[in-house]
């Protein structure tokens, strides 16, 4: 059981090549952009700021909230560490920028993936079941 309940802010984005992107975190396992909520912040203002520090990317355009999921934190050693259980809330962006350039020295690489390809380079199964089932709603 876990230890510790978290929330999370986190998207879907789409650049106008149709691509999406994906971050690197701590140069073990490979996700959506997303981190915790912080004080004073929603889950949608926490989704852009995380955004912005994981990729670079400040021009978002929201399309609309996808859901969310609950999953365990990544361990280490890439299992899940079950002392923290999170909810991640997950909207849906559009952006016109290219270029990443990732703030955040814990996720130092960001790149953007064919959306047929995202699937088989998300790290968590229950990441890669998320986007499986919101993979129709987004273009």
């Amino acid at each position: 059981m876990a230890q510790y309940k978290t929330e999370t802010g986190g998207g879907v984005v789409i650049s106008k090549k149709g691509k999406v992107l994906l971050v690197n975190q701590r140069g073990s396992s490979w996700s959506l952009p997303k981190g915790h909520i912080e004080e004073g912040e929603d889950a949608l203002k926490a989704a852009i700021r995380e955004i912005e520090e994981e990729t670079g990317i400040i021009r978002l355009n929201l399309i609309k909230k996808l859901g969310s999921y609950t999953r365990y934190k990544i361990g280490i050693d890439g299992r899940d560490d079950t002392s923290e259980l999170k909810l991640i809330h997950i909207f849906h962006f559009t952006t016109d920028e290219l270029k990443l350039a990732p703030k955040d020295p814990d996720h130092p690489e960001a790149r953007w993936i064919h959306p047929d390809d995202v699937e088989g380079l998300l790290t968590h199964p229950k990441d890669r079941a998320f986007f499986k089932s919101i993979r129709l709603l987004i273009k």
